[in-house]
């Protein structure tokens, strides 16, 4: 298979074009600016190429063809025509067409002029080759070929992308360059995903993209999914969940919004509590409809259930010429509402739901439901059901889930050669316990990567599909993983490394890139300690206060991380060119001002609360500076908002302060501040806070993990640094992923030189980043050692619940995702002093080691 070149061949050609400098051009169809005879003319003084296409093409085919058209004259700044026919056309001619079904790209198979051997067959593969002399008095034709329909639309979006066009020119604003010249290298490429169904869930979506699309739109119609339909194509996505908070509904909001997903080639479906097409609020909507509004319960109403399931089958099939829109099919069931189905779990009565729910699609399609695409969703409580041996049939592709907090909970234990495979449902959003998240993005790539490859290494390679909330705030997550899931063997830790830049510089330009990927990687990392919603005035430690200084704490340092993320960000903002500032302001400027405003105004909350209750006048000073943190954060939504004529208004409208249980509060809230004043002594009236640093004592041994002075490596597995992940600078991964256990006497491990002072026993603590035992087998397993001593065994049992945390593994998976931490500990018998060797083994997979403290007693 060949992997998608995407992002990092874009990035050189940017690079190269933003500098000037000739491209050396030696790989096949490569985009540049040289001119030479045998390269393709897309641009040639700003006159591009014809667009040809034929009259008869699928609708998604004849769509691109007039999207790429587009994109050539956003670059050159001429539309070029796009032509059903050749005829007195003299000039180089791009043509969009699918293999079996283009007259033209056929005629050029049947004429020996082109091979498309790499692609036939192949689902959404597609292939760019530079054929001369196609037709008499054309001198040459670029052509986009697809293996099928989504392919000729990957074909043609990939040349946009490398031309400058990044996917969120119009969700992100991101500008196009202009360039007069733009020519192809001769040859041939060719490439197709590695993940077959490639999506996201529109969730949680009220008040910010709702409040948005009805502004902008009239409501979340097809005007609004036209764009995000563009948007997921662009980046090689093929699946949508739509947007299901009631009352909405997509086929009964607008019932364009279907035909428009098919006519664009978008597969829909519906998200893993919503069988069979409908909406869970159609429900409650269908007035009319005698079969609806009633207990949601198949045991007592299922007839009636039957009906309305019946009913979103038929409406699928009510597609464009009496044919069928392209569904993948969520079957199963759970409660009304995103609950569970019952109190235990109900094997027999789900088994029956689906077997009810495959006649029905067998009597409305007419086909055996084995060829019709289906998934059951393994979300929440339905895991319990794989767990306890239920199965379905082999066509049926099991979703497996995370936690809602980014840590895959199961992968494939059985069945591993089931024709329907597997897949994963993620989250960079989520409503739920302990705290909901949705305001801004606090995911990290370097996450999404450790966890999605241990997906793929485990045969969870047919969906991935990830919840984004609103989309905006989380393009930057949302473009790699959708970069990830095209290639997932091409997104090495190397190119996981270098991505912030690649996309940073695909965004802003080459002179750009390292410092905007800079800034990037360290506010994810920042916001990853712990979501903003989860944060408030006693989060951290506050520090000392003497008469006449305030002593720095744990709060200190944490604002000051922000507070440095701020400086570099106003280093960086006067040398951004002035088209690219909106697009700038939504992706980077924002989130960081945003995030490290909270921060500053829950630090001052802190210490205004604090000082005040000694009656202390220092209080006040940070009772103004929390009152200016909150009023600029107004400003700041403001700012957003007002942005380009309004063009993203009330996106930005998520309450984001002073949470008080897992869910939103109603509205916007200032912290409680308190005024010192009274008798206060005259000379404390004007007192400033000055604060100093703690005094330095002896503290433990630090050591981050990625710091190995000798790795061993052993059954083909070593520990390996993976950037953007953690805390910390990256974390320590045993790779390749997906392999089994291995005993202590065969395990991989890594190797620490340090020096113990005297001691009467050593205690060692393990930081790891959440994860979880996606196997069943009782925890994730690491184990500890110094020199040639006997082997420790820590275990972190984490059990994740979508309610209260009331068992022990509840209660350490709540502070596990709230800390974005799990701590370990071990215990040793006091050690000579001086220089030995503490060993890390690689027992389990997915342990994620950040960093090891050694505090001698």
């Amino acid at each position: 298979m060949t992997t998608r070149p995407g992002l990092r061949a874009w990035c050189l050609a940017s690079a190269l074009f933003a500098s000037g400098a000739t491209l050396a051009c030696d790989t096949p169809v490569t985009v540049c600016e040289r001119v030479t005879p045998s390269d393709f003319a897309l641009l040639d003084g700003g006159v591009p190429a014809t667009v040809l296409v034929d009259a008869g093409a699928d609708s998604a085919v004849r769509r691109v063809a007039a999207s790429l058209a587009e994109d050539l004259g956003r670059v050159g700044g001429s539309v070029p025509e796009v032509l059903t026919a050749a005829d007195g056309v003299d000039g180089p001619i791009v043509v969009v067409g699918v293999q079996g079904d283009s007259a033209w790209i056929d005629g050029l198979v049947a004429a020996g002029k082109l091979r498309l051997d790499d692609i036939g067959g192949q689902w959404e593969a597609f292939q760019l080759a530079v054929v001369d002399q196609p037709w008499p008095g054309v001198a040459q034709a670029l052509v986009i070929a697809g293996s099928d329909r989504r392919g000729a639309v990957f074909g043609a979006y990939d040349l946009s992308e490398r031309i400058g066009v990044s996917p969120w020119h119009w969700f992100a604003d991101v500008p196009v360059t202009r360039r007069a010249t733009v020519r192809v290298t001769a040859g041939e490429r060719s490439d197709r995903p590695g993940v077959r169904y490639r999506g996201i869930f529109i969730n949680d979506e009220d008040p910010a993209l709702s409040g948005w699309a009805k502004k902008k739109f009239g409501g979340v119609n097809a005007d609004m999914y036209a764009h995000v339909f563009e948007l997921l194509l662009r980046l090689k996505g093929n699946y949508l969940w739509p947007a299901m908070w009631a009352p909405k509904s997509f086929h009964l909001d607008d019932p364009r919004s279907a035909a428009l997903a098919h006519e664009m080639g978008v597969v829909m479906g519906t998200s893993h509590h919503e069988p069979l097409t409908r909406a869970q609020a159609e429900w409650h909507r269908l007035e009319d409809d005698p079969s609806t509004g009633g207990e949601w319960d198949y045991a007592r109403n299922g007839r009636n259930l039957r009906t309305f399931w019946r009913g979103g089958l038929e409406r699928m099939m009510r597609g464009a010429g009496g044919g069928m829109h392209e569904n993948l099919l969520t079957i199963g069931m759970r409660g009304d509402g995103d609950a569970p189905m019952s109190e235990g779990t109900a094997t027999d009565l789900l088994e029956r739901v689906v077997a009810d729910q495959r006649r029905l699609i067998e009597e409305v399609t007419g086909r055996p439901a084995s060829e019709v695409p289906q998934m059951w969703a393994l979300y929440k409580e339905v895991q319990d059901y794989y767990d306890q041996g239920m199965t379905v049939p082999d066509d049926v592709t099991l979703l497996f889930a995370d936690d809602n907090w980014g840590q895959i909970r199961r992968l494939p234990t059985r069945d591993l050669g089931r024709a329907g495979g597997f897949g994963v449902y993620y989250h960079f959003d989520y409503v739920g316990v302990p705290r909901n998240y949705k305001w801004l993005n606090t995911n990290q790539i370097g996450k999404v990567w450790q966890q999605m490859d241990l997906a793929w290494q485990r045969g969870a390679r047919d969906i991935w599909i990830v919840n984004v909330g609103d989309i905006k705030p989380v393009e930057y997550p949302l473009d790699f993983f959708m970069d990830m899931a095209w290639g997932p063997e091409r997104m090495t830790p190397e190119a996981l490394a270098a991505y912030p830049e690649d996309w940073a510089a695909q965004q802003f330009g080459a002179e750009l890139g390292a410092e905007v990927g800079a800034l990037m990687t360290e506010y994810s990392r920042l916001a990853a300690r712990r979501k903003p919603e989860l944060v408030n005035e006693g989060t951290y430690a506050l520090g000392e206060i003497r008469p006449d200084v305030l002593v720095r704490g744990e709060w200190s340092g944490i604002v000051e991380d922000w507070r440095a993320l701020v400086a570099r960000l106003d280093a960086v903002r006067p040398r951004v060119p002035e088209a690219a500032r909106p697009a700038f302001f939504q992706l980077v400027d924002y989130p960081i001002q945003a995030v490290a405003n909270l921060y500053e105004m829950y630090f001052a909350t802190a210490w205004n609360q604090r000082l005040a209750a000694r009656f202390d006048p220092r209080g006040n000073v940070f009772l103004e500076q929390a009152e200016r943190a909150y009023a600029r954060d107004a400003e700041l939504v403001r700012e957003y908002h007002t942005l380009l004529d309004g063009k993203w208004d009330k996106m930005m409208s998520q309450v984001h302060t002073n949470y008080v249980i897992w869910n939103d509060p109603v509205r916007q809230n200032p912290p409680v501040l308190i005024r010192t004043a009274g008798d206060v002594p005259e000379k404390m009236r004007n007192a400033r806070a000055v604060f100093v640093d703690p005094e330095s004592g002896a503290g433990p041994i630090r050591i981050d993990a990625v710091d190995v002075d000798r790795g061993v490596a052993a059954v083909g597995i070593a520990w390996s640094p993976v950037p953007d992940l953690g805390q910390g600078r990256a974390a320590l991964v045993a790779l390749p992923q997906g392999r089994p256990p291995t005993t202590p006497s065969a395990a991989p491990r890594a190797e620490y030189d340090v020096t113990l002072p005297e001691n009467e026993g050593i205690e060692l603590r393990l930081r790891l980043a959440p994860t979880l035992d996606t196997v069943g087998s009782g925890g994730v397993r690491i184990g500890v050692s110094f020199g040639d001593g006997p082997m420790q065994t820590l275990v972190s049992e984490l059990e994740p619940t979508g309610g209260g945390a009331e068992k022990p593994g509840q209660k350490r998976w709540y502070a596990a995702v709230i800390d974005n931490r799990v701590d370990l500990v071990a215990t040793f018998d006091a050690l000579p002093a001086g220089r030995h060797a503490l060993k890390l083994w690689r027992l389990d997979d997915n342990a994620v080691v950040e960093v090891l403290e050694i505090v001698p007693q």
